[in-house]
């Protein structure tokens, strides 16, 4: 099987080669195509970079991996849909995104460039994954083989999930991983944007940790108790339950 890797955190993360090595470790065939430049908070953006409308690249290598590698000039839902296109080689029967440095947890996922490039995957009928990794704003140095050790256990059931399945996974950064669960969504992520008001009708975004209470059995929840977290996602879909009888228009 073919698997396309890309991520948000840009071209030379190492997360990206972690994520690369656990897919070829297990016997896929791996094409990497990821942005050349820092992309995180991009969501699903299918805006390419440059103002002609073209997406440049340029061949790249990655540490100890033999594998063909695309650095990008586009952020990650656009490198996706490229994919899924058939950009790079053909279309993929597996996209990867990540691994983000930090956790994509809650609702807060719908912002998340690594979330965005697995859900247009699957928009475009492709199985997918995002995989982050729980490094907090000022924590220790990232785990990187935890996150592929735990990439290589899941694989196998994302490959047996029904076709253009999509998940999220999320990787404790600790040593001692306590296994692996299935998760709800949080109402928020861990992490939260604050608006300060500047002078001159400007506005600053701070990140700050959460302070609201975790609820047991989503995602925030257990991670913080050390456990993987997989949560199956649903992307762009009707929902009848809001419909209500319309008026006559015209009369």
């Amino acid at each position: 099987m073919r698997a396309l890797i890309t991520n948000d955190d840009g071209i030379d993360s190492p997360g990206l080669v972690a994520l690369a090595a656990a897919a070829v470790d297990c016997g896929l065939d791996v094409v990497v195509a990821a942005p050349a430049s820092q992309a995180s908070g991009t969501s699903a953006s299918v805006a390419a970079i440059s103002d002609t409308g073209r997406v440049a690249s340029s061949r790249h290598t990655i540490p100890g991996l033999d594998v063909e590698a695309h650095a990008v000039a586009a952020h990650p839902g656009l490198i996706s849909l490229i994919a899924c296109r058939g950009g790079f080689g053909g279309k993929p029967d597996v996209l990867l995104s990540g691994v983000n440095l930090g956790a994509n947890v809650g609702r807060a996922i719908l912002h998340s460039g690594t979330v965005g490039a697995a859900l247009t995957a699957h928009l475009n009928d492709v199985t997918s994954m995002a995989v982050s990794l729980d490094v907090g704003l000022d924590g220790p140095e990232p785990l990187w083989d935890k996150a592929g050790e735990v990439v290589r256990a899941v694989l196998p059931v994302l490959l047996e999930m029904p076709a253009a399945s999509v998940v999220s996974l999320n990787v404790p950064n600790i040593v001692d991983v306590q296994g692996l669960r299935w998760a709800e969504l949080a109402r928020f992520g861990t992490v939260q944007s604050r608006v300060d008001e500047l002078d001159d009708g400007e506005v600053e975004l701070v990140h700050v940790y959460s302070e609201e209470s975790l609820v047991p059995g989503t995602d925030a929840a257990l991670l913080a108790d050390g456990y993987a977290t997989l949560t199956a996602l649903r992307s762009v879909d009707r929902d009848v339950s809001s419909e209500r009888a319309l008026p006559a228009w015209p009369a």
